[in-house]
């Protein structure tokens, strides 16, 4: 197998590890705020938190991994987020829970970029879908793995426990890391036509409507992961392990459909003139299919609750590896870290807003059903965004 497919494995492996250390505080929520006795606008706080260290350090992060690579620099994160996420196992207070979710959101702000980055220097834009989609298969799989471990461990051990043992046994994954991972700064293969600033880039119409897009569809996509487990709990009285494979069973169908909506648009785009414009169908396509969430609104207690988040998640699953390979695309080769770490930085602003907003909407009365709507409509705006400011032929070069 080439070093390249082992090391894409081991970056889907390591986004996998860090969507279930942040997940984790999802899971725990009803458990924490019981013991704790938090209200649902401080746990909107909590689960907030973690995005303002992991935006802060979005364009900080890429400018360090064009300039250094990403075995050394990713290694020394990947150590301190796992110890910040077993280390929230012995918190005692609400303020020791918020501090080590500022450290947890610091250290995993390398991995997207460190994926993305690899992928665009090692595979080629037509052969980008696939190796992007098992990148954010890693995304969809955290989360899904995280509800059925955390709800399990939570179920036998307590929380405490959940978030020490995962925590501490993600560590395992730098071994074969530092044994596989390519050592220093990739070579620039960028044309003198391509070579661009991070300037240039944020001038052009498709950066914004990249940048706008991806901030409505974070915001769907972590009110999904940091609220929908205490809304199954909360709204429709399921224990930890019924919320547990609630959240698992859409989560890993989006994986699935995600990987396969990879395959087949780099299937297509082997005859196609403008791969930006393909992967752009695709895309506009799922994130349609995601607002099927706005269903749950109406959905009684006992009602299919897991059949709409089926077909909501599966829709995004259409859309999310596109999404980024098209974002990719656009990008020079030379810049990909800035670039998309500003781009990820704006998606992560909508992941600190989405948590603290619906905390607030939610109010004392616990009830979900402006919160899902707003988080439902989200992906419709995408769509527009995209439409609207990502033509086909305007990539960084010709915008």
């Amino acid at each position: 197998m080439e070093r390249r497919w082992v090391v894409l494995g081991l970056l889907f492996l390591g986004v996998v590890v860090s969507y279930m250390d942040r997940g984790n505080l999802s899971i725990a929520a009803v458990p924490i705020m019981a013991e704790f006795q938090l209200t649902s606008t401080q746990m909107g706080l909590l689960l907030s938190s973690f995005f303002w260290t992991y935006a802060l350090f979005q364009v900080p992060g890429g400018a360090l991994l064009d300039r250094f690579g990403i075995r050394k620099l990713y290694a020394g994160a990947f150590l301190i987020w796992c110890l910040a996420s077993a280390a929230t196992g012995w918190a005692r207070s609400f303020e020791e829970v918020l501090g080590l979710r500022l450290v947890l959101g610091m250290g995993e702000a390398i991995a997207p970029l460190a994926s993305m980055s690899f992928i665009k220097q090692n595979f080629d834009e037509r052969e980008q879908g696939l190796p992007t989609a098992i990148y954010v298969a890693g995304l969809t799989m955290g989360p899904a793995i995280g509800a059925l471990l955390g709800s399990s461990l939570i179920e036998w051990l307590g929380w405490r426990a959940m978030f020490v043992m995962t925590g501490l046994g993600g560590c395992l994954w730098l071994v074969p890391w530092w044994l596989w991972a390519p050592e220093g700064k990739p070579a620039a293969k960028e044309s003198v036509g391509e070579a661009a600033s991070l300037g240039q880039f944020l001038r052009a119409p498709v950066a914004w409507g990249l940048a706008l897009s991806v901030f409505f569809y974070s915001y769907f996509w972590f009110f999904v992961v940091t609220w929908v487990p205490a809304y199954l709990m909360q709204a429709h009285g399921f224990p930890n392990l019924k919320m547990g494979y609630t959240m698992a069973l859409p989560l890993g169908g989006m994986a699935i459909v995600n990987l396969a909506g990879g395959v087949w648009a780099d299937r297509m785009l082997r005859g196609a003139a403008e791969p930006l414009a393909l992967r752009k169908v695709f895309v506009c396509t799922g994130f349609s299919l995601a607002s099927i969430l706005m269903g749950l609104a109406w959905v009684e207690k006992g009602g299919p609750v897991i059949w709409v988040l089926l077909a909501s998640l599966m829709g995004v699953g259409i859309g999310a590896g596109n999404y980024w390979a098209m974002s990719q695309a656009a990008v020079p080769r030379a810049l990909v870290g800035r670039a998309l770490g500003f781009q990820n930085m704006v998606a992560q602003l909508a992941g600190a807003l989405a948590p603290l907003a619906t905390g607030l909407l939610l109010g004392t009365g616990q009830d979900y059903t402006v919160a899902i709507l707003v988080a439902g409509a989200c992906p419709l705006v995408a769509v527009g965004a995209l439409v609207l400011l990502v033509k086909s032929g305007r990539t960084l070069d010709r915008a």
